[in-house]
């Protein structure tokens, strides 16, 4: 469904992030980049939707895919309206808007009006919080609150596939534990296609299918979760866990240790 064919990305011409980065997302899968800060992980999901050029930056080599249709030369608006939908770090709300106006605000790409209402009806069923919340003022919800808020919202514009960036960050693990269960839920039953980045490592590779390791703008490492999972690398870097389970400090951990990626 989405193929991420050998990028490369430049800020401002000169500044590279990107160096060579390939991925795929197949349909109804499930997929994570995890990462250290600065990695590229964001660059990586803006290039996706194209917001990479109101930043001053640009897919400089190689080329994006979405269902066979190259779109790394398209605008964010464009690629929204074939199905492309990120959902930023930071839970950006429109805060002077009621919860339900907001998520309204998600459908007005739509010309369905019936498919609108009966979609804002799948939200609620996703989210009944929001629904007690509907007339509420999105500034004043919670952190959890407004990122069921803002999935919610991506969900009104018919999404083919859900980009989203760092979900669990500021919440506490009980909504974390929540929203990743509801992720999941809506991967099973609207079979939706989801590329996360996510500094919860143990959550990310609990709800994904398949994984991709960053280092320095790179794919440094990939495979199936279940893999990754048992990598050594992975537990002692991501997981602060020792070769015999014992957890360590991160500050143990001196460096990540590249490895051949997985061929399969």
């Amino acid at each position: 469904m989405l193929n991420i064919n050998n990028i490369e990305v430049l800020y401002f011409n000169v500044i590279q992030v990107l160096r060579g980065v390939s991925l795929e997302v197949r349909e109804s899968q499930v997929v994570t980049i995890l990462g250290g800060n600065g990695a590229g992980k964001t660059t990586t999901l803006k290039a996706v939707s194209g917001l990479l050029r109101t930043e001053e930056g640009q897919v400089s080599h190689g080329d994006i895919e979405f269902d066979g249709v190259k779109i790394h030369r398209k605008s964010p608006e464009e690629i929204s309206r074939m199905g492309i939908i990120q959902i930023l770090e930071g839970r950006l709300v429109l805060e002077h808007l009621t919860t339900e106006e907001n998520l309204l605000g998600g459908g007005l790409i739509r010309k369905d009006r019936a498919g609108v209402k009966r979609d804002l009806e799948m939200v609620y069923g996703y989210f009944p919080r929001l629904k007690s919340l509907r007339r509420n003022t999105s500034g004043y919800l919670s952190g959890g609150e407004q990122q069921m808020l803002v999935i919610g919202r991506a969900l009104m514009s018919s999404p083919k596939i859900m980009l989203l960036d760092e979900p669990s960050m500021g919440l506490s693990p009980l909504l974390v534990k929540e929203i990743f269960g509801i992720l999941g839920t809506i991967n099973q039953e609207k079979r939706l296609p989801l590329l996360i980045v996510e500094q919860n490592v143990k959550q990310a590779l609990t709800l994904a299918d398949y994984g991709y390791v960053m280092e320095n703008g790179r794919i440094v490492l990939d495979g199936p979760v279940e893999q990754l999972r048992e990598n050594e690398d992975i537990k002692e870097f991501y997981l602060g866990l020792s070769a015999i389970g014992e957890r360590k400090s991160y500050r143990e951990v001196k460096h990540y240790k590249r490895r051949k990626r997985w061929i399969g």
